[in-house]
């Protein structure tokens, strides 16, 4: 949920009000209709609303709003990171390791937030080799690396210096952490644009920590080894979404889907709030 709640506009507290808005709007009538009535579970008959069923709210399922009118959803993609050897092969998680969202494998691991390449308990920087799109673009030098999708850019790769990207711009976030170079500034690249980050023999530090949404993986990244980050693919099939992550969004009166959006930069980010004056 984070520290400031920017990802998600609903409080934790509404989840009951919010879940009933989204049943009762006749949000999903069609694939995900039957999976939302079969996955009800059993509560004793004394909790149950009579007529109503397990849930409470059967006998209402699209009657408040209309089974034409579902709640606004919003799309935020995904990242996918694998971590390979140096001769090509991809290297599975330790089993020691905290777990993470599936396997460190060539078919990756999905990310919500940003991948975090860093030194660590190392003294030393970093010394990353960075490819973009298959073609070498620079040799970092830093205390990390992060690659972030839009819905990340207001978390760790705001504080380093990236920019803030709407979640509906399709695109992906190389931000360096404390570069050595004044000249390596952020980047914001299209979202099919896969990257690759190498350590090089140059890298004095014995290796490199990895995490993902700031879960560590546990496996260490050394000389030569990589790691590669592509785009989760989304399509749009007759009734439903395929890849990335719907989030339901507030409903606001003569809004639109990015309203919620704008409402969290001023008013948990502040943004550009005057110096000296009381929020």
């Amino acid at each position: 949920m984070g520290t400031l709640g920017f990802l998600s506009e609903w409080r934790f507290e509404e989840y009951k009000r919010a879940f009933r808005e989204v049943y009762m709007s006749g949000a999903g009538v069609g694939d995900r209709a039957p999976v939302l009535e079969a996955s009800r579970c059993t509560v004793p008959n004394d909790q149950t609303d009579a007529g109503t069923g397990p849930t409470g709210w059967s006998s209402v399922r699209g009657k408040s709003m209309g089974l034409s009118r579902g709640a606004r959803i919003l799309m935020r993609n995904r990242l996918k990171v694998g971590l390979f050897t140096s001769d090509g092969q991809p290297v599975q998680q330790d089993q020691n390791s905290t777990p993470v969202q599936g396997t460190l494998s060539s078919q990756g691991v999905y990310v919500m937030n940003e991948v975090l390449l860093h030194r660590g308990k190392e003294p030393h920087l970093a010394v990353v080799d960075v490819y973009v799109g298959g073609r070498f673009l620079t040799e970092a030098v830093a205390d990390g690396i992060i690659i972030s999708t839009p819905t990340g850019s207001t978390a760790y790769s705001l504080s380093s210096g990236g920019s803030i990207v709407h979640p509906l711009v399709p695109s992906v976030l190389l931000t360096p952490i404390c570069a050595r170079s004044l000249s390596f500034r952020p980047l914001v690249l299209p979202s099919s644009t896969p990257i690759t980050l190498r350590l090089s023999e140059k890298n004095r530090g014995r290796e490199l920590e990895m995490s993902i949404d700031g879960v560590n993986v546990g496996q260490g990244m050394t000389v030569g080894m990589e790691v590669r980050v592509w785009n989760e693919e989304m399509r749009h099939g007759k009734n439903e979404w395929q890849g990335g992550v719907p989030c339901v969004m507030r409903r606001i009166r003569g809004g639109e889907a990015h309203d919620g959006w704008v409402g969290g930069l001023n008013g948990l980010l502040k943004f550009n709030y005057p110096f000296g004056e009381e929020p």
